[in-house]
C-alpha cells in the first residue's frame, strides 16, 4: 500500500481501542479517537493507527454517529478497491452455495460486520435480493456495490431497505427511500421463496427486517420435528412460519396469535401456498388477533407445544432489566398453558439481553411454577447469520419439555 497522502483521513486511537481492534472488534467509537488530521465525511475511508503510528486497519467513517469508524480490514495495509469488494462478496456467497440446496432459496448472503460488510446485510428471496443499510457510510459507495452485486449474483431484482435512523438523510441528500427498487421490475405483491421445501412469502418493500425472519430457519425446522399429534400455539406468530412447519410435521392443530391483522393475513397466504401438502391442508389452522401477553393472562386453553418468539423487548441498554423480567413473565404465562409433557420453545432477539440471562429467566419461570422439566436444546445464530463479536450476537432459543 502506498504511503497515504496528507489528504487521507487518518485517526489515532487510545491504547484500549488499539487492544480491542487487534482482538477483532469491528467498531471504533468517537471517544476512542485520540486525534485525527481533519474532519471526515460519511463513507470516507479512514486509516487507523495506534499511538505509535503503526497501521491498525481501514474503515468507513461516520461523522454523525458515536460509532465513528466501522472496520473493513485490519492487519497489514490493504487497498480497498473493486477487486477487494468482489473477493469478500465471493467468499460470503460461496459459503452459502455450500450450505443450501435447491429446496432453500431464502437466506442471508452477507451478515454485516461479521463478514467485513459493516452495517450492511444482503438477503436472498428467490430471484429477488434485498440490500439493507444501517448507516449512511454506504451511500458514497452504493452504486459501486450495486454494480458488483448485479454482475456477480445476476439477480432479477434488487430492493433497497433503510434503517429508520438514516431514512431522512437518504431522502434529503441522495433521493433514496426505503423500499426503492434499485433495478428490476417493480414489486407489486409479496415475493415467494423456498425454505426447506416450504413455499413462503416475503414483503420485501414494507415488511420487518428485509421482509421475513430468515434467522429462525433451523428453529422452525426443529419445531416441525416435535409437532406430531400436538396442539400447537404460535405466539407473536408474524407470518406463521413456525405454524407451517408444525402443520407439515403432523400437528393436530396450530393456533397463531399476533396483534397485527396484516401478519395474520400473511400467515393465511403462506398456508394457502402450501395447500398441496396433505399434512398442511388437513391441519386445523386458527388465527387470533390479540396482544399475546393479555391473551395468555386471560385464557385457560391448554396446548401441547407453545412457541414464544416476541419482537425485541430491549432496544436500548437501559431497557435490559425490564426485558429480562418480561421474558420471565412471558415464559411463565406460556408454561401455564402447557399440558403435562408439553414443550415450550422460547426465543429472544434482544441484543442487550445475553444468552445466559435469557436462558436463566426461562428456567427461573419454570422453577417458580413448580414444574419439573428437561432441556431439549439451546441454540444461537443460524449458519448464514454468523456472530463474530459480542454486540453482533442477538438470537437465542431454549426448548423445555415438562416431565
Amino acid at each position: 500500500m502506498k504511503k497515504p497522502s496528507s489528504a487521507t483521513l487518518r485517526v489515532h486511537v487510545t491504547p484500549t481501542a488499539d487492544w480491542k481492534l487487534r482482538s477483532g472488534h469491528p467498531w471504533l467509537f468517537s471517544d476512542s479517537i485520540q486525534k485525527q488530521n481533519r474532519e471526515g465525511k460519511a463513507g470516507e475511508f479512514a486509516i487507523i493507527y495506534d499511538r505509535h503510528d503503526n497501521f491498525l486497519g481501514i474503515g468507513l467513517y461516520d461523522p454523525a454517529s458515536p460509532l465513528r469508524v466501522r472496520l473493513l480490514h485490519r492487519g497489514k495495509p490493504q487497498v480497498i478497491d473493486d477487486q477487494w469488494w468482489r473477493m469478500h462478496l465471493h467468499e460470503a456467497v460461496s459459503r452459502r452455495n455450500a450450505w443450501f440446496g435447491t429446496d432453500t432459496t431464502g437466506y442471508r448472503c452477507i451478515n454485516g460486520e461479521n463478514e467485513r460488510w459493516p452495517a450492511l446485510v444482503l438477503d436472498r428471496y428467490g430471484s429477488t435480493y434485498v440490500l439493507k443499510l444501517y448507516s449512511a457510510i454506504w451511500f458514497l459507495h452504493l452504486q459501486k456495490i450495486v454494480d458488483i452485486l448485479r454482475s456477480e449474483l445476476h439477480p432479477e431484482r434488487l430492493v433497497l431497505r433503510l434503517s429508520r435512523n438514516i431514512q431522512d438523510h437518504a431522502r434529503r441528500e441522495h433521493s433514496l427511500s426505503d423500499g426503492d427498487v434499485l433495478f428490476g421490475e417493480p414489486v407489486r405483491e409479496p415475493v415467494t421463496f423456498l425454505e426447506n421445501g416450504l413455499r413462503l412469502e416475503a414483503d420485501v418493500i414494507r415488511g420487518q427486517k428485509t421482509g421475513f425472519f430468515l434467522d429462525q430457519r433451523e428453529n422452525r425446522k426443529f419445531v416441525g420435528t416435535l409437532a406430531r399429534g400436538r396442539e400447537v400455539l404460535n405466539c407473536f406468530s408474524f407470518s406463521g412460519g413456525f405454524s407451517l412447519y408444525a402443520a407439515r410435521g403432523c400437528a393436530s392443530s396450530v393456533t397463531d396469535i399476533d396483534i397485527s391483522e396484516h401478519a395474520l393475513e400473511s400467515s393465511r397466504r403462506n398456508f394457502a401456498l402450501n395447500n398441496e401438502t396433505p399434512e398442511i391442508s388437513q391441519c386445523q389452522h386458527e388465527m387470533i388477533q390479540a396482544n399475546t401477553f393479555e391473551w395468555l393472562a386471560k385464557n385457560a386453553r391448554k396446548f401441547d407445544l407453545i412457541v414464544l418468539d416476541p419482537p425485541s423487548l430491549a432496544k436500548r441498554e437501559d431497557e435490559r432489566a425490564g426485558a429480562i423480567a418480561a421474558y420471565e413473565k412471558l415464559a411463565g404465562l406460556g408454561l401455564e398453558h402447557l399440558r403435562p409433557g408439553g414443550i415450550l420453545v422460547a426465543s429472544s432477539c434482544s441484543a442487550h439481553v445475553n444468552a445466559t440471562e435469557f436462558f436463566q429467566a426461562v428456567r427461573k419461570a419454570a422453577t417458580e411454577c413448580k414444574l419439573r422439566f428437561e432441556e431439549l436444546q439451546t441454540t444461537g445464530h443460524e449458519i448464514d447469520h454468523p456472530a463474530t463479536f459480542p454486540e453482533g450476537s442477538y438470537l437465542k432459543t431454549i426448548s423445555l419439555r415438562l416431565v
